[in-house]
């Protein structure tokens, strides 16, 4: 049974490690896929294209069928 144990605490302090690498690289990763969407949302209007959508739903923390034109131009308002 120590070997089911070994493992356990090995695969355990791999996950640790691998979290703490990567969460550096998503930060990063969510700063410019904020800009990028910022870009796009500035260029049209309602409905944007799915990935749009979806990003802005996360940040108004609302469905995307319910955000209107008036809650996008002040989320991408300069503040």
């Amino acid at each position: 049974m120590g070997a089911r144990r070994i493992r356990r605490e090995q695969r355990r302090a791999d996950m640790r490690d691998s979290r703490q690498v990567n969460s550096i690289r998503k930060v990063a990763e969510r700063e410019r896929r904020g800009l990028r969407m910022i870009n796009l949302i500035k260029q049209g209007k309602l409905p944007y294209t799915p990935p749009v959508m979806s990003w802005l739903s996360e940040q108004l923390d609302k469905p995307s069928r319910l955000i209107t034109q008036g809650e996008v131009d002040k989320l991408i308002r300069p503040k």
